[in-house]
Parts: C-alpha cells; structure tokens; sequence
C-alpha cells in the first residue's frame, strides 16, 4: 500500500489568478512522494519527475494551461522482466472552459471530441492532477527490454493444410499474392 500524500496543497482557487499575466508553476516531487506514485502507478521507480508551466487567462473567463513534463520511469520487460528504464518528455496543454456546454443523451453513442485539450472550469485547476494525468497517458503499456529475444510468428493450420502466417491476414495479402501469380503467368484474370 503507498503513502498517502496530500496534494490538494497544488490546487489554484481560479478566482485568485491573475487575469493580466501568466501563474508559473514548478512541480518536483520529493523522493517519499515519487515512491509512492512509482507504488501508484505500478513502477519498479520513479527516478524523477518534473512537471513545469504556467496558466493563463485566455478572454474573459477561460484559462490554459501549459506545461512540459520530464519524468524517468523503471519498469519490468513484459518478456522477460528485466527493468527497463525510460525517458518521458512531454508537452501538455489543458483549456479550462467556463461555460463548458455537455450534451449527452441516455443510451445514446457519445463520440470523442475533437478537442480533447479542453475541460470545464471548475473552482480550482490543479497542476498537479495534470501531471499525474499526462504521466499515466505516457508510460509505456508494454516496456520491452533491448535484450529480449524478438517476438515469433504465430502459425494457425489444421493438420495437413497450409499454415496461416501473419502476413496472410495483412488487408492486402490476398492481392498480392494474386498479382505474384499473374507476373508469373500462373492465373488468368
């Protein structure tokens, strides 16, 4: 189980930032709290971890916010668990709308925004969650370790037929196989 940390300390109250300049931010977090989040998010380590950037008004009541997030993550091969480290560098941008109009309907499809940057103005933005969230979206799913053997290719046939090999189920397998028979005078069209 991780530590438990308080880091509602990030949240900004929106109605005390400046409307006329940029609110910098600088987020680093310590040692304790990187283990914990390592714990969090299922990591070997988190070796470290930057989240830097600043909020800005954007008209009369809308906010943005950039950032760049630097981070050095440790995680075992999927293959052959082995730890494997990786860089993360990442822009980030999250608009804060104030008269954010979501329409769904009960049971009906949603689809997913165009703009997927965009959210609806609460009473706060917390950088911190924003970081929390751009480090999720770019940790690798499957970390693979350099020295792990290639992945092999999967071969489906019942006894006494040809094999089915990846590459016959590319979209375009039939038809090249079809224009290999015609260059070599084998089929007629």
């Amino acid at each position: 189980m991780s530590q438990e940390i308080d880091y509602s300390r990030h949240a900004l109250v929106v109605t005390a930032l400046p409307q006329n300049r940029p609110h910098r931010f600088a987020l680093a977090p310590t040692e304790p709290e990187r283990r914990a989040l390592a714990a969090d998010f299922d990591l070997s380590a988190l070796r470290k971890l930057r989240f830097e950037g600043e909020i800005r008004s954007a008209g009369k009541r809308d906010f943005v916010l950039t950032g760049r997030l630097g981070a050095t993550v440790v995680q075992p091969c999927v293959q052959t668990l082995e730890p494997v480290t990786t860089r993360i560098e990442a822009d980030v941008e999250r608009r804060y709308v104030s008269d954010w109009q979501e329409t769904v309907q009960e049971g009906a499809e949603t689809e997913m925004p165009e703009d997927d940057t965009a959210e609806p103005l609460a009473s706060h933005i917390d950088p911190h969650a924003v970081m929390l969230e751009a480090l999720a979206l770019h940790i690798p799913d499957y970390p693979r370790a350099e020295t792990a053997p290639p992945l092999g290719e999967m071969v489906v046939t019942e006894p006494g037929k040809t094999p089915l090999r990846d590459k016959d189920t590319k979209p375009f397998a039939a038809l090249a196989a079809l224009k290999g028979k015609l260059e070599n005078g084998e089929g007629e069209v």
